[in-house]
């Protein structure tokens, strides 16, 4: 892709107006899967486009387009301008009271083995050895393994002088088995999904994705004759790979403050969270620390400058247990008079940016996996999400998971199927008792976030260390 062209050719035809935007963006991927020890077809895609963004007057106008010609771009300039002009005195939010960063930089991710270094062929038959070793049993009867990468480049330009270059190189490995007996179907997956950082095929190893097959394959046929989960209240100790789900869930959408602001109750719901929370409200327990974090070079939302140019930073937006500020972007913070992050974020070329998650993780604590299974007297040991449900307020939750285990008198016991657990957010972080150490912690992520109308779909990090509960309402399924 010509970036100097383009760039040119939007500085040639940048209007008379406030403030103008072109956002380049050119994503290349690749998904290559292995099924039942066969081939899937494999997929290659790219798409490429821009976004011309201008506020003028007060009003605001978007125009995308996958024109990357000279008068490609100076049409959707056009279109955009002619839209800021049409909405003068009609948007929600004066435009002309908003101000827009001239950003300058790059970044990219951190690669140590490039994904092309290696031979389709080889990909190929790693795969296939993987796939291989996930059937060890006739009971047995579903399994594949996957590789899904993508390399994302795109430029921000504005019509002060901002200039940001970055290039995001993204895989999501996948491995999955399901066994049966008679009525009973069991299924095990690799981190429930959630094994997605930023990097090249070093992933791979980082993840564990080489040592997965024969334990999670062994896994499925031990549920096969596992008793049904126990209900009732009781304590609960949640790995990672079901912490981030929990994470994204019941504090990151509640969080979001175009959601606050009221921006997505007709599609997303709304949420439980009110704008006088802020430095007062107690989310949790004093051991609750979230962070906003697109710093984190390998994990899978991690970048320099968010889509509307604003330069990464750390934040807590837990500390302590207290909430102090919303996952709210540059235009949201000066709608609500409240700092907020950097996580202005499209889906691609062809959609606005939002406030959207980016990496939101648990700090860790001091406990050993050992001393928060051993401080539990009744209760059940969970990973690897297989569902979940959430009301509109984003505040009553259901979460089921794949693998559970009984702990009694401090100790791990008998594996239990199809556990669950339920509650309220605010109850349920204020029973967060015991935070796990570095030993425990895991950088996972999302590829399929959702959100906004036009829906768009984002991929989010998360990473947690394993963490107790107490007091959760638990459940088998049926």
């Amino acid at each position: 892709m010509d970036t100097s062209r383009i760039e040119g050719a939007f500085r040639r035809n940048i209007p008379a107006v406030d403030f103008c935007s072109l956002r380049l963006v050119e994503e290349r991927s690749e998904d290559v899967t292995v099924r039942q020890n066969v081939l899937e077809p494999v997929r290659r895609w790219t798409d490429a486009g821009c976004m011309i963004t201008v506020h003028h007057a007060g009003g605001i106008g978007y125009a995308g387009t996958s024109d990357l010609s000279e008068s490609g771009i100076k049409s959707a300039i056009d279109h955009a301008t002619s839209w800021a002009r049409r909405t003068q005195g009609k948007c929600v939010v004066d435009f002309s009271k908003i101000e827009m960063a001239a950003p300058t930089g790059d970044y990219r991710s951190p690669v140590q083995r490039e994904w092309n270094s290696t031979s389709l062929a080889d990909k190929v038959a790693l795969l296939m050895n993987e796939s291989q070793r996930l059937k060890i049993d006739e009971r047995i009867v579903d399994w594949e393994a996957g590789i899904w990468f993508t390399q994302t480049q795109s430029l921000y330009l504005t019509s002060s002088g901002g200039r940001v270059a970055q290039e995001l190189s993204q895989m999501a490995p996948s491995m999955a088995v399901t066994a049966n007996a008679g009525t009973e179907t069991q299924s095990r997956t690799l981190k429930g999904h959630g094994p997605c950082r930023q990097g090249g095929l070093e992933v791979l190893q980082d993840v564990g994705f080489m040592e997965a097959a024969p334990q999670l394959a062994d896994e499925a046929i031990q549920l096969l004759s596992a008793p049904n989960c126990p209900s009732g209240a009781m304590d609960l100790v949640l790995e990672p790979d079901q912490m981030i789900l929990q994470i994204h869930e019941s504090i990151g959408h509640p969080l979001e403050l175009d959601r606050i602001l009221g921006d997505e109750r007709n599609y997303a719901g709304t949420t439980f969270v009110t704008l006088d929370m802020f430095g007062e409200y107690r989310y949790g327990s004093d051991l609750l620390n979230i962070t906003f974090d697109p710093t984190r070079p390998e994990e899978f939302a991690s970048f320099g400058f968010d889509d509307e140019g604003q330069p990464a930073r750390k934040e807590f937006v837990i500390k302590n247990g207290i909430l102090e500020r919303p996952l709210g972007a540059g235009v949201s913070q000066q709608r609500a008079a409240i700092s907020g992050v950097a996580n202005s974020r499209a889906q691609s070329w062809n959609r606005p940016p939002i406030d959207r998650m980016a990496n939101l993780n648990l700090e860790i604590g001091d406990s050993t996996l050992d001393e928060m299974v051993g401080a539990v007297e009744n209760g059940i040991f969970m990973k690897s999400n297989c569902s979940w449900s959430i009301d509109d307020s984003r505040n009553k939750f259901q979460f089921g998971c794949e693998w559970g285990q009984r702990i009694e008198n401090g100790q791990l016991t008998e594996v239990v199927k199809k556990p669950n657990y339920r509650g309220v957010s605010a109850t349920f972080w204020r029973n967060l008792k015991m935070v796990g150490n570095a030993d425990t912690f895991e950088v996972l992520g999302t590829p399929n976030c959702g959100k906004g109308e036009p829906n768009q779909v984002v991929r989010v990090g998360h990473a947690s260390p394993t963490c107790l509960f107490s007091g959760v309402e638990v459940f088998g399924g049926e």
